[in-house]
């Protein structure tokens, strides 16, 4: 009957369990990854968008999350106030800005 089936024969005795540090290893390379691919680069921009709010000062063209583009006429500590068209005000949080535009990125009021 061997011929279809093959034997089962038993395992030697003394096989071991795997070493505690060779079972850790893929959930070391695992966070490694996730470290290197997700968290690191969002701590880093992070840290960017911080600076930049930090920066933005009265004068400067900016660009805020909801596409609002403006000259910031008033900053305050967590407020900014962006004219956004001649004598038209608006606040909004610094945390909404998005980016600072170059220097006569927006048409001059006249």
């Amino acid at each position: 009957m061997s011929l279809f089936i093959n034997d089962a024969w038993a395992q030697a005795a003394g096989g071991g369990e795997p070493n505690f540090l060779v079972s850790l290893l893929p959930l070391v390379v695992l966070f490694a990854l996730f470290y290197f691919l997700l968290i690191r680069p969002q701590t880093k921009r992070a840290k960017e968008h911080r600076e930049m709010i930090a920066a933005v000062a009265k004068g400067d063209e900016i660009v805020t999350t909801g596409g609002l583009a403006g000259r910031v006429t008033e900053v305050g500590e967590s407020f900014l106030e962006l004219g956004i068209a001649e004598g038209v005000t608006v606040k909004v949080q610094k945390q909404a800005v998005s980016t600072i535009l170059p220097k006569g990125s927006l048409k001059p009021k006249r």
